[in-house]
């Protein structure tokens, strides 16, 4: 069968790649093993929001007297969260099905391995091959949980994010490797459910690449939450003989053993490149990733490469627009190439984080004299309205054009306020149409002017 373009990988990258392409009128094939909609949607940030909708609700619930209302008897079923989480995550993959009968893309379900620039073999689940032609192949195929030696996953006491999601009963405790997004929104999930959390995290703060004040704010949180976090530690090696785990764990201070019924590895994410015919077709990989041009053109012409398998930021919503810039570039386009300094990072545990942009050692150590605001959600009369006043917004600015170097947001929805810092430095706002720009009163929103007018010396509201 012949195609204009073959998308292998239906993820958060792949299926907008493939409707972008579609959309420009070509003959398009998108090639998945397992779920439409890849990790993101049956297995990553779509069903893991679920679960932490339901840990909110939940606090909500438990809080409820502080807001004036009664609410006896509250309890978590474990069960009936992983379900909802599952019952989302279904309805998802089921819209990308949808949105790929509209968008008149065939789908072939199977294993694809590139075997020539214009062509891809997929074996099916029953083992039967067949060989597909196309112009152009988009490689979208992902990433998956990283595995360290000192703690292999073996699915039931040691477990990876899958896992995570659809425990069959919630652990009374658990010890939690690595404290990035994943890490972090697992531990809030579970501890907020009850479960005994231990977080290990190997750098010396915790979300090891958000700004330093975020770090520490996070930590303060987490540990007025009932968490225990040890940084600078490492889990050296883990006993799954027992009932639980016994994990040894190198600290500053010397060896120590955690208990508990199950460790979570979230120690980062490694690129799916193994047997897809890369090799042998010669295309260029550096540090287990496939080495691409700013158009997502990998060393071989005609094959394209997108999303977690290339060394751009492990993101969903970077995944998707390298997609779609593919698609067009394939196309006959030329797209605008991505920022990369200007993606916004989301971390969905309670307070959420967001961030793009330098951090403040990151516009110091690259020769910026910096103006930077904090604003804290304390004084912020909608978050005292909705018992939700952890956290700030801190905005840093260079001295002397205002250009809007970096934005760091810590409370409540800070994940939906992103977008304004994201969209003001695309545009190259500057402090001074921050502060013009009139915000809504009161919203955490106006948060960021508020930010803004403390760098420089014109706050009145703190």
């Amino acid at each position: 069968m012949a195609y204009d373009v073959i998308v292998l990988g239906s993820g958060p990258g792949g299926y907008p790649a493939a409707i972008r392409a579609s959309q420009l009128g070509k003959k398009v094939a998108i090639v998945e093993k397992e779920s439409l909609g890849g990790i993101c949607l049956n297995w990553g940030c779509i069903p893991t929001k679920a679960l932490l909708k339901s840990a909110q609700v939940f606090e909500y619930a438990k809080h409820a007297t502080s807001y004036g209302v009664k609410a006896d008897n509250v309890s978590a079923d474990f069960e009936g969260v992983v379900k909802r989480s599952r019952g989302v995550a279904d309805k998802m993959s089921k819209g990308v099905q949808f949105l790929m009968k509209k968008n008149k893309i065939d789908v072939i379900m199977g294993f694809g391995k590139l075997i020539a620039a214009n062509k891809l073999e997929v074996t099916a689940a029953d083992g039967s091959k067949q060989v597909l032609e196309a112009k152009n192949i988009v490689i979208a195929t992902g990433g998956r949980s990283r595995q360290l030696p000192s703690m292999p996953i073996d699915g039931k006491k040691i477990i990876g994010y899958r896992e995570a999601m659809v425990l069959p009963q919630q652990p009374k405790s658990m010890i939690i490797c690595g404290s990035g997004a994943i890490g972090s929104e697992f531990a809030y999930f579970y501890n907020s459910l009850g479960t005994k959390v231990t977080i290990v995290e190997f750098m010396p703060k915790i979300v090891p690449v958000e700004d330093d004040e975020i770090s520490k704010e996070l930590e303060k949180q987490f540990k007025k939450q009932g968490m225990t976090i040890m940084t600078s530690s490492e889990v050296t090696s883990v006993d799954t003989s027992g009932a639980g785990v016994k994990a040894k764990v190198k600290t500053q201070t010397g060896e120590v053993v955690l208990e508990a019924d199950i460790l979570l590895s979230a120690v980062g994410v490694v690129a799916n490149i193994e047997n897809i015919g890369l090799e042998a077709l010669g295309i260029k990989t550096e540090k287990g990733k496939i080495v691409v041009d700013q158009y997502g053109q990998t060393s071989l012409k005609g094959v394209y490469a997108i999303g977690d398998c290339t060394p751009g930021q492990a993101l969903a919503h970077v995944a998707s627009k390298e997609g779609i810039n593919a698609a067009e570039h394939l196309s006959g386009h030329t797209p605008q190439p991505i920022d990369y300094n200007n993606i916004p990072g989301c971390t969905y545990c309670t307070p959420e984080i967001a961030s793009v942009g330098y951090t403040e050692k990151a516009a110091k150590d690259a020769g910026y004299e910096i103006k930077v605001g904090k604003f804290p959600f304390m004084a912020s009369g909608k978050a005292s309205a909705a018992g939700a006043t952890e956290g700030f917004v801190k905005v840093i600015y260079d001295a002397k054009y205002g250009e809007f170097l970096g934005c760091h947001m810590i409370g409540m929805n800070v994940t939906e306020m992103i977008a304004e810092a994201v969209v003001a430095r695309k545009l190259e706002t500057t402090a001074h149409e921050i502060l013009n720009a009139v915000h809504p009163h009161p919203t955490m929103s106006e948060g960021l002017k508020e930010a803004t007018a403390v760098a420089y010396g014109e706050a009145t509201d703190v």
